[in-house]
Order: C-alpha cells, then sequence, then structure tokens
C-alpha cells in the first residue's frame, strides 16, 4: 500500500469512528447538557490545536512542507488554540460574547483545515507524514473536522436557548440499552 493511500485509509478510519462516537455517545450526551457545557466538548479538542507547531521541526526531518505552509499551518492553529480559549474562559462566566467568538473559531478553523488540506495535496504531505505528523494529520485532523460540526450543530439548533439554561428536551431514551 502506498504512502498516501494508507493515510487516506486512516483518516477514512478516523472519520469513521469519530462520527460513530458522536452519533453513539457524545450527541445525545450534549443533547441533554446546557448549552455552555456542550459547545465545551469540541472546544477543548481545538484547544490544543497549537501541537501543530511541531511542524517547524518536523520539516527538518523530511516532512514535505514549504516553510509557507508550514507558517501558515502553524500559525492557523495558533490562532485556533487562542479562539477556543477564549471561548472556553467566556462559556465559564456565561459571557453573551462566547457565542460570536466560537462563531470566528469556526470560520477561522474552517479556512485553516481547507488551506492546510489543499497545501497538504498540493506538496504531497501525506508521503511524507511520520510519527507525531502522521498522527496528526490522520488522527486529530479528522477530530478537528468533527469539533467543527458539533460546533455548527449546538450553536445551530440551539440559538434560541441562553449559555445557562437546560435544554427543553431531555433525550433519555437514546442511551438506555435496546429491549426486545
Amino acid at each position: 500500500m502506498s504512502l498516501t493511500a494508507a493515510g487516506i485509509t486512516a483518516q477514512l478510519m478516523s472519520f469513521v469512528v469519530l462520527i460513530s462516537a458522536v452519533v453513539l455517545i457524545v450527541g445525545p450526551w450534549m443533547r441533554r447538557q446546557p448549552l455552555a457545557i456542550a459547545v465545551s466538548v469540541p472546544l477543548w479538542v481545538h484547544a490544543f490545536r497549537y501541537v501543530a507547531l511541531q511542524i517547524f521541526s518536523a520539516q527538518r526531518f523530511g516532512f514535505a512542507a514549504s516553510d509557507t505552509l508550514a507558517s501558515e499551518i502553524a500559525w492557523g492553529d495558533v490562532a485556533a488554540t487562542i479562539l477556543a480559549v477564549i471561548g472556553l474562559w467566556m462559556l465559564h462566566f456565561r459571557s453573551p460574547t462566547a457565542r460570536l467568538i466560537i462563531w470566528l473559531l469556526v470560520v477561522e478553523s474552517v479556512a485553516d483545515l481547507v488551506n492546510a488540506s489543499v497545501g497538504g495535496i498540493r506538496e504531497n504531505a501525506l508521503e511524507t507524514a511520520t510519527g507525531v505528523t502522521w498522527v496528526i494529520v490522520n488522527m486529530y485532523v479528522p477530530g478537528l473536522c468533527v469539533g467543527v460540526g458539533l460546533m455548527v450543530w449546538q450553536l445551530g439548533a440551539r440559538r434560541g436557548e441562553t449559555l445557562s439554561e437546560r435544554p427543553t428536551a431531555v433525550v433519555t431514551a437514546s442511551l438506555a440499552p435496546a429491549h426486545d
């Protein structure tokens, strides 16, 4: 199997596993939580995006990323980390501005992930990713994409809800095992 095929396979498997976790566990749990708690889950995933700074060392060991692409990836992820942490603190204090910060994170993340993906394809990154870089590209990036989807879902579906109120429809049956 080629390195590119292995990377694409790993990414697809990561998406299947993560989406399964969302459908079976995370999604039903999020629906029962206040919005501030529910949306904090994907924010915590994005808070660690500064791990992308390792791209500068990965370049030294053969990862195919130009200096321009490496800088765009690293600093885009650092910006996302900052927005995620600000969003977490604002949610903690139930600030109405939290929604704006989270939407900014969504927009920034979509732009950053698309830019990194296009640049990675252009520069054959899947063929040279090894070690931590391979894990980031094939496991963490799909998690970031799913996290963006969760934020959009929660903010969109619960747009009329305040940050501190409980959801109006509590779903408990979705976690109970099915009985014949």
